[in-house]
């Protein structure tokens, strides 16, 4: 048992300083709290955690070994990614100045819970970095002779973390503060996340070119 416990530390500290690195499902997490606000962006966070499950589900079962070594499907994987990644970027660029209607402490309208969810997931399950990450953190940390048991608990722990995580950020960015300086500013926020999109997809691009 005294095994599965320095296991599950060098999981759990791999994944927490993955987690807090800025990427993608921080950037759209921070994309929903300023402009749908602290319900959609709870939401977001509830379908990014649901997309670590997967990660860890295809990993425990050996698929993702065969993902990594398959060059062509893990590129196609990387080019849905960046794909989606990129129309996120495009519709953050077109946002337009929003008025003061919206009115501090109201939550924004428009959207749904569900498509809140599917747009964390997505976000999440289409990202070759977290694939890549927990692919590796199975083959490399995690031992074969682990129980699958123990291997799923260590997922749930990840995915409830990760998502607890979030949640932490759609809170601190609803705040508000930050949205009083949202409503001066919020189409200006906007198309810089726009920007960070499309940075991030254009190194997955170049990273499967490399």
């Amino acid at each position: 048992m005294s095994d599965y416990k320095v296991e599950f530390l060098k999981v759990a500290l791999a994944h927490l300083l993955a987690v807090v690195s800025p990427g993608p499902d921080f950037a759209v997490v921070l994309k929903q709290s300023l402009i749908r606000g602290r319900r959609a962006a709870i939401w977001t966070a509830g379908g990014i955690g649901t997309a670590i499950l997967l990660h860890v589900t295809y990993s425990l079962f050996g698929i993702g070994l065969l993902l990594r070594g398959s060059p062509l499907w893990f590129s196609a994987v990387k080019y849905a990614g960046a794909g989606y990644i990129a129309w996120l970027g495009l519709q953050s660029l077109r946002a337009a100045p929003r008025s003061a209607e919206l009115g501090v402490g109201r939550e924004p309208s428009g959207g749904t819970d569900r498509g809140a969810y599917l747009t964390g997931f997505l976000t999440c399950a289409l990202n070759p970095k977290a694939s890549l990450f927990f692919i590796s953190l199975f083959a490399m940390v995690v031992s074969p002779q682990t129980p699958k048991a123990v291997q799923a608990f260590y997922g749930g722990w990840m995915a409830v973390v990760t998502a607890g995580w979030f949640c932490c950020v759609a809170v601190l960015f609803t705040q508000e503060q930050v949205r009083r300086a949202f409503l001066r500013h919020g189409h200006w926020i906007d198309r810089a996340l726009g920007v960070l999109f499309l940075l991030l997809a254009a190194r997955l691009v170049l990273a499967t070119l490399n």
